[in-house]
């Protein structure tokens, strides 16, 4: 693994983590934690084959946490010289000194701590030119327009670089850190003219360069995408089943990430408040969480605040296994972390009942009649009581068959109930950041139109 690519080695930002938990110590902390970062990056777009905007980026911070007793303080500069990382530290000390007592402050149980980090290969640097990744994106940009004559615009193609490298420590005795990449190659055509336009995009972001799919196979599927969209019409209001596109799908498990979170639950601001051991799927779906999938977008050996993560179930047969805690949100609860401060890792949603013709097509002919709901608009999600309601565009499917595209409608629900009413998940899985999942039927929906 070449360290080359950033201005500080690995041990050398350990060296600053001891010396910043040393300053702590001095200055009177009882506890402290550091994180170093440093990332470099590459952005390029271009738009009819026009460079858009070139973006380099080189950056670095450094963010400490001192405890003193129950107070904490917190404080971060850009600036490593050992000048600016004691005034750091005094700045959090200071903070820490002046602030109410909270019992629920303080470092993850020293037990819980990951003191050999697994390598789990997340750094692929791509020593791509400025040059080189224009090219990548006036290709993905160029197989747009060569799909259709129809394809008469361009919201442009980009490519996106980045590699960075952290050490995270604590004065328990936790001292870890890695480098990371991830790299992401876009497009996003219109067709169309007129009144009648319509975009669509598609993107494929992986740590490995090798990994990504062609710019040709990009920017031919987005263009696909955009076309399918011509001559939407609106549609009457109904209830009728609601198939969520495998993108989209990924939203809805972040949709129960966020309900079953921490934060939401010791705030009592969640519709899934005291679910833990009920069932809150049908049976036949489970969610799990494995952080330590080799190269995977969502992997990581611990967790924000050092704590060892784990492979667990966080559903299993419907019923809800365990939340998603910080340190800090599980005293709040009265429970134990689990790993998941800074959010979760590689989930995956999955049913029992899928088969193997469960591809995207199955799922369609699975469904019959109904909705197929390629996009979404606005937020529309109120966590406290799950309401539902988002402003979409897709596809009516009759006898599992696409007959027209649909626009101007809004699809609503309840989160509580659509969870539930999850008759089937494809096997068309795609990965989006942290969760993977296949397309999701929900067996009803209001659909409102005109």
């Amino acid at each position: 693994m070449s360290e080359s690519h950033f201005t500080h080695s690995q041990d050398q930002l350990k060296q600053l983590a001891q010396d910043v938990l040393a300053y702590a110590r001095e200055k009177g902390g009882t506890d402290a934690a550091v994180e170093i970062s440093e990332g470099s990056g590459l952005s390029v777009s271009v738009r009819k084959s026009k460079i858009e905007t070139i973006e380099q980026n080189k950056d670095k911070g450094l963010g400490v946490t001192v405890f003193v007793g129950k107070k904490r303080g917190n404080a971060s500069t850009s600036d490593f010289s050992a000048a600016s990382l004691r005034a750091t530290v005094e700045a959090a000390y200071n903070i820490a000194r002046f602030t109410a007592d909270d019992d629920c402050a303080g470092l993850a149980e020293e037990e819980l701590l990951e003191k050999n980090p697994r390598d789990l290969e997340l750094f692929y640097p791509w020593p791509i030119t400025t040059e080189e990744a224009v090219v990548l994106a006036q290709r993905a940009e160029a197989a747009a327009f060569a799909v259709d004559p129809r394809i008469t615009n361009s919201e442009g193609a980009g490519v996106h670089v980045q590699q960075s490298h952290f050490v995270s420590a604590n004065s328990r005795g936790f001292m870890g850190g890695y480098p990371y990449s991830r790299h992401t190659i876009s497009a996003t055509p219109i067709a169309g003219k007129g009144a009648h336009m319509q975009r669509d995009d598609w993107y494929s972001s992986v740590r490995d360069p090798k990994k990504l799919a062609t710019p040709e196979a990009i920017g031919r599927y987005a263009a696909e995408r955009a076309l399918a969209r011509l001559h939407a019409r609106q549609m009457t209001t109904r209830t009728c089943p609601v198939l969520f596109e495998a993108p989209l799908a990924a939203g809805i498990l972040g949709a129960f990430v966020q309900a079953t979170s921490g934060g939401a639950l010791y705030r009592k601001s969640t519709f899934l408040l005291d679910t833990l051991g009920k069932a809150v799927f049908p049976d036949h779906i489970n969610v799990t969480e494995d952080p330590h999938v080799v190269g995977g977008i969502g992997s990581a050996p611990f967790d924000e605040e050092g704590v060892r993560t784990q492979y667990r179930d966080v559903v299993k047969d419907g019923v809800l296994q365990g939340y998603f805690l910080s340190t800090y949100s599980a005293r709040k609860l009265g429970m134990q972390t689990t790993g998941n401060a800074g959010g979760s890792h590689n989930l995956s949603l999955t049913s029992k009942l899928t088969q193997a013709g469960d591809d995207f097509a199955g799922m369609l002919k699975k469904m019959g009649t109904g909705l197929l709901v390629t996009e979404l608009m606005g937020q529309g999600t109120n966590y406290v009581t799950g309401d539902y309601s988002r402003g979409a565009s897709g596809y009516w499917v009759e006898n599992g068959i696409i007959q027209y595209p649909v626009e101007e409608i809004t699809i609503a629900g309840n989160m509580k109930e659509m969870f539930q009413q999850i008759v089937g998940i494809g096997n068309d899985v795609l990965v989006r950041g942290t969760k993977q999942t296949g397309s999701i039927l929900i067996e009803k929906m209001v659909v409102a139109g005109n």
